[in-house]
């Protein structure tokens, strides 16, 4: 298996939001694309507190070029890892609060249980 990079080991990071929703991160891989882009895939578990575990594989297309960079490599700078970082994390949690009345958000991820 190959070494993931930097970024992608950050983005492997289960992290928790500001109202308490847990994304537990079972695996992620990054899929690059030779136009540049990319596909962040997921294998979440989301906690909630009240509500049962869901898990979930989710695709997030990632078509912002100017990350290719960071994605790749082998010693990014660390204040644009961070802004990529945070950035995954805001489009993770906006397909979790839109997947249910947003079709397109809906297509990203698959329940698995």
């Amino acid at each position: 298996m190959e070494e993931q990079t930097p970024a992608e080991q950050a983005l492997s990071r289960s992290y928790i939001t500001a109202d308490g929703l847990r994304f537990e991160v079972g695996g992620m891989t990054v899929e690059h694309h030779p136009d540049r882009s990319a596909t962040l895939r997921y294998s979440l578990t989301v906690r909630r507190q009240g509500h049962p575990d869901e898990r979930w594989a989710v695709a997030l297309p990632w078509e912002d070029k100017s990350w290719a960079d960071v994605l790749g490599s082998p010693a990014p700078p660390p204040d644009r890892l961070r802004q990529l970082v945070h950035l995954v994390h805001t489009h993770l949690e906006e397909w979790w609060d839109t997947k249910g009345h947003n079709r397109r958000s809906a297509k990203l991820g698959r329940r698995l249980t």
